[in-house]
């Protein structure tokens, strides 16, 4: 029995019932594999045993609960941690390994071979943290065939416990039902991961398809469907251009963020950043060896025509991270919600390198309208946590420099700069390169489009030879041209 559902900003379609998912898995005589569940109960393998005909889908289910069980089985992990990623692709592992030894392939040759693996914390009995952990599947779809994986984070949203581990058994059964069914549109897979569950129980922050059938899937575009399902409000690139978890790379740490739409980066905003870092690393209470730079995209910069322009996230990205930057995507328009974001993960100094028009609109009311207390509930939020903004300057038609000082904001915003200006929460960034006052992106976009030469020169060193080399933003190019 099919239930018709409608999800959010997908379509009306028909989705099959949790139970009717495990029942399909269950009466698969082909399918085959493990549940190992760490620190939740057994709440995934429990929706197969209900459903029935589990026999011969289920060769073994377990909670390694008790860590020296786990370490026993596991193995120890470096940082002797328990709900990591690296403990999970262990687990994975370890289970599949099990079975192609236990189970001779000989008397099972259509037999299709997976470990469905979680560790996880729920709530704690104080309810300061929420919870987290890590939830994959390795799979085959065919025998003998190479494995597959699909290994993502989860933030828990709920406040009891109960209802966290009944969330993830759901889950985990969307999870299971999509790798086998689905696994050929991960898209879908994506979006169905939340069948049965709502945005406000629990979040999606990373996801990686990795193996033979995802072997066209581009982890990134996947991470950015995250953003634009309303499954994560944001998600994170290592310099090697991989989905990295934000709290590994935010935990505890000195932030430094630059907001842009970095189509394409340019040689103001490595300016802007190498001398707001300089300042920043400076500051007392900033500890330059525990320091992170963020290069942030709001989604908002990322329409065009009111849809996500998917190969244009990917130039901006694939630019950034090879300038050996970190990139976030955001849904933050409002600069105290990204502010908000990083307090999550980190309570120490922070840092926002803005141009002098972001900083004007920091102070237009229009954007703060939704709050009940308006702007000066946004800047309690935004400046009553350790911050500070360094201002680029911006060059005038007439020569003149825009600074903190000559900055013009709304009458009624006048005072209100002034108290957070004269406070040390606004400072100039004053050793910055005048060559670079006259560069911008727009105009560097303009020239591609013309087929014009001379934007080169307006780019960090190496980003002109990749936008020609891949053709990038509407970049043609007669030859591949190298460093």
């Amino acid at each position: 029995m099919e239930e018709i559902t409608y999800k959010g900003d997908f379509h009306i379609e028909n989705i099959p019932s949790l139970k009717d998912k495990a029942l399909r898995i269950n009466l698969n005589k082909d399918i085959y594999g493990t549940f190992a569940e760490i620190g939740a109960g057994q709440e995934t393998v429990r929706q197969f045993f209900r459903a029935g005909g589990a026999s011969g889908t289920i060769a073994k289910a377990m909670s390694a609960y008790d860590k020296h069980f786990s370490d026993a089985i596991y193995g120890i992990e470096n940082d002797k941690r328990y709900v990591t990623e690296a403990r999970l692709r262990k687990m994975l592992v370890h289970e599949v390994n099990l079975m192609e030894e236990r189970i001779p392939r000989d008397d099972n040759p259509n037999k299709i071979f997976f470990t469905y693996a979680n560790t996880v914390a729920t709530i704690d009995f104080a309810k300061k943290y929420k919870g987290h952990g890590w939830v994959g599947i390795r799979f085959q779809v065919e025998p003998k065939g190479e494995y597959n994986e699909i290994v993502l984070h989860i933030r828990f949203k709920e406040n009891d416990a109960r209802l966290q581990q009944e969330t993830l058994g759901k889950l985990g059964t969307n999870l299971i039902y999509g790798a086998f069914y689905k696994y050929n549109q991960p898209r879908k897979l994506l979006r169905y991961l939340y069948d049965h569950l709502d945005k406000d129980q629990v979040e999606i922050d990373t996801i990686n398809f990795d193996g033979p059938v995802f072997k066209d899937v581009d982890n990134r575009l996947m991470s950015l469907q995250l953003v634009k399902n309303g499954m994560t409000d944001a998600v994170m690139f290592a310099p090697d251009g991989n989905n990295v978890l934000p709290a590994r790379v935010l935990y505890k740490k000195n932030i430094l963020a630059l907001r842009g739409s970095f189509r394409p980066v340019t040689k103001v905003n490595m300016d802007m950043y190498e001398k707001s870092y300089e300042m920043f690393i400076k500051e007392n209470k900033v500890d330059k060896e525990k320091t992170q730079v963020i290069f942030e995209i709001t989604l908002s910069n990322l329409r065009a025509e009111g849809e996500i322009d998917e190969q244009d996230f990917m130039d901006r990205a694939r630019l950034l991270c090879s300038l050996g930057q970190t990139v976030l995507i955001s849904n933050f328009q409002e600069y105290y919600k990204l502010v908000e974001y990083f307090s999550q993960y980190s309570k120490n100094r922070m840092g926002l390198a803005l141009g002098v028009n972001n900083l004007v609109d920091i102070f237009d009311e229009k954007y703060y309208r939704h709050l009940s207390g308006g702007i000066l509930e946004a800047f309690g939020k935004l400046f009553y946590k350790d911050l500070r903004v360094y201002l680029y300057p911006m060059q005038n038609e007439d020569g003149t420099l825009t600074t903190s000082e000559n900055l013009k904001v709304h009458p009624r915003m006048k005072e209100l700069y002034k108290f957070f200006k004269y406070n040390g929460k606004v400072v100039d960034i004053t050793d910055f390169d005048t060559s670079n006052l006259s560069v911008f992106s727009r105009k560097v976009l303009k020239m591609i489009a013309e087929g014009k030469t001379g934007w080169e020169t307006m780019l960090p060193e190496g980003v002109a030879n990749l936008i020609k080399a891949q053709s990038l933003f509407g970049c043609e190019s007669e030859e591949v041209i190298h460093k």
